[in-house]
């Protein structure tokens, strides 16, 4: 019974590793650095937006699509309005 059970392919175990060699080669995508760093920039910009959005983005509908190009924004508004805790997000914004 456990000869039998060692000869019969195990259907997830096969599963698991058609993915796995097929998942190696679709994941790789060429990011140049520059690229990565305007990526991280967005997703900070959209967490600050989200979060200073009464106290500094009034203004601005709150279901705004932050993209690259609002990141200047993003930063003028934490500036002017976001007290400490905001400027210092700007700043990490602008690195």
């Amino acid at each position: 019974m456990i000869d039998r059970q060692m000869d019969t392919p195990d259907p997830l175990k096969a599963y698991l590793a058609r993915i796995g060699r097929k998942g190696g080669s679709r994941s790789r995508r060429v990011l140049s650095s520059a690229d990565a760093r305007d990526m991280v920039r967005v997703r900070e910009a959209r967490r600050a937006f989200r979060e200073f959005h009464a106290q500094c983005f009034w203004y601005l509908r709150p279901d705004l699509q932050v993209s690259l190009d609002d990141v200047p924004e993003i930063v003028r508004g934490l500036r002017r309005n976001g007290g400490r805790k905001g400027f210092l997000v700007a700043a990490r914004l602008c690195r």
